[in-house]
């Protein structure tokens, strides 16, 4: 099958944030409004499609990061749209596909982050209204420094009694990046919260219906008129700072269009100069298509990021420098970011495509070890539900079924042009427990099962005490060793 969206139109993404800032409940409104679900699921009532593990839905938190895809255009787009048919057509030409990895916020599962960040172009980065920067907000926020991911940020909840914008927006300009700049203002807050104001358009979204789905634009309230200029002026002054021609405009005077402000905006975030911040509730269905929308305007497609982050690795025999380009005409070169056991088809390998495209039934090469493997078969993630593709291209992230020798980290390339990419570093466990089984007959079995997680998650290392020869398992804290045993 050929592909189907031009890369342009591709958005690799992750949702990260600390643990109970609303990471998951954003993606479950991401699916349902882009129409992937039908029904939205509810986190607190253990119905959340990207939390799908049992121990997930028992706790309400994440543990694994979880991938899918799905297509958005523009609400600005559709909103000129008269009919259906004229919908149809302005989707044909503005609908872009969002590859979404939904990640843990619990500090334990931090391997889940650093794995995902290491194969994404963008990030939106969730914050709680009420408490605003929290310990790990800004452990994921330096893992996306060290990626070099460009990102939004989303401040969320802001119905919540205690929810403050201005206060939350303060803590991620102290506290994680001086550069960061309001692109929304609430209308209202807590449980008089009832929409946002764009600073760029200067015009109120409100959203209606039973899930917030119909989206209706108004003159901005009077009360707010004041604070929005003071605030548009300071985004103007910002984004003008970041590109010489706007500079020269804005002093000598002249008006700078929202065409111009939104491309330069979207140049500034990309290389991390700008770090736009919008806001909303999820749980209350307010502002997630605004900030669908802010992914498509802000955040780097596969091309975009080249310069900032080339696709470079190295000869495994001459160990010369290789560079490809994100294109489906380049050789195939793509990297495992996660290795999985599926109780229905056994191994999944999860992985990126960085250049070439891959079919189903040819020969790649892990040039990382070695090994030559046939490609049987190849999904796309949405959850833990698996839809069979038969091609994968530049851009995509998907996942192969039954490969035996792939770790993560590893690098999957053409067998006649040979590359490897730089390997995904972890950090090493903080806490050692010594367990035993509960018969010396379950003393295989648990050998087994141990060395096969160890395999999956490189956080968790297994090892014997050469002087009782009791089994010591290591990871990155109590829950997490918790989960895994």
């Amino acid at each position: 099958m050929m592909r189907q969206y031009p890369l342009e139109k591709y958005r690799d993404i992750g949702i990260i944030a600390h643990i109970d800032a609303g990471k998951t409940t954003v993606s479950e409104r991401i699916l349902f409004y882009t129409g992937i679900s039908h029904r939205i699921g509810e986190v607190h009532e253990g119905q959340a499609i990207m939390d799908w593990m049992e121990q997930e839905k028992e706790r309400g938190i994440t543990i694994t990061a979880a991938a899918t895809t799905c297509f958005w255009t523009p609400t600005y787009q559709l909103k000129e749209a008269k009919d259906d048919t004229e919908k149809q057509k302005i989707r044909q030409s503005y609908e872009h596909r969002i590859n979404i990895i939904d990640t843990p916020g619990h500090i334990d599962f931090t391997v889940e982050v650093q794995r995902s960040l290491r194969v994404l172009d963008g990030a939106v980065v969730i914050f709680d209204g009420v408490a605003g920067v929290e310990p790990q907000s800004e452990t994921v926020w330096h893992q996306a420094d060290k990626y070099k991911v460009p990102r939004i940020c989303f401040i969320n909840k802001l119905d919540r009694l205690g929810a403050n914008f201005e206060n939350s927006f303060l803590s991620i300009q102290e506290k994680l990046n001086p550069n960061a700049v309001v692109a929304q203002i609430p209308i209202g807050a807590e449980s008089t919260f009832e929409g946002v104001v764009d600073l760029l358009k200067m015009r109120a979204y409100y959203f209606e219906g039973e899930h917030g789905e119909k989206i209706v634009e108004k003159e901005i309230p009077d009360s707010l008129k004041e604070e929005a200029e003071r605030k548009r002026t300071i985004l103007v002054e910002k984004i003008a700072e970041s590109d010489e021609k706007l500079t020269e405009k804005y002093l000598n005077g002249k008006e700078l269009k929202e065409d111009e402000l939104r491309a330069a905006l979207r140049k500034a975030t990309i290389n991390s100069e700008i770090i736009p911040v919008f806001c909303g509730s999820a749980l209350k269905n307010k502002g997630i298509q605004l900030m669908l929308d802010a992914v498509l305007e802000y955040l780097p497609s596969p091309i975009d990021v080249v310069e900032l982050k080339p696709i470079t690795g190295t000869n495994p025999k001459t160990e010369e420098t290789i560079v490809r380009q994100p294109s489906d005409s380049e050789p195939f070169t793509a990297l495992a970011f996660k290795v999985a056991t599926d109780p229905f088809v056994g191994n999944l390998t999860y992985f990126r495509v960085y250049s070439g495209s891959l079919e189903k039934g040819t020969y790649i090469l892990n040039s990382s070890n070695g090994n030559s493997e046939r490609i049987g078969r190849i999904v796309r993630m949405h959850a833990n539900h698996r839809e069979e593709v038969d091609n994968m291209y530049a851009g995509d992230l998907g996942a192969i079924v039954g490969l035996k020798n792939t770790s993560t980290g590893d690098t999957l390339c053409d067998p006649n042009n040979s590359i490897v990419l730089e390997k995904i570093t972890f950090p090493e466990p903080v806490i050692h427990v010594r367990v035993e089984p509960k018969t010396k007959a379950d003393q295989e079995k648990m050998s087994f099962a141990m060395h096969r997680l160890a395999e999956e998650d490189p956080t968790f290392r297994i090892s014997g005490d050469p002087d009782t020869g009791e089994t010591i398992i290591a990871g990155m804290g109590e829950l997490h060793l918790e989960i895994i045993v």
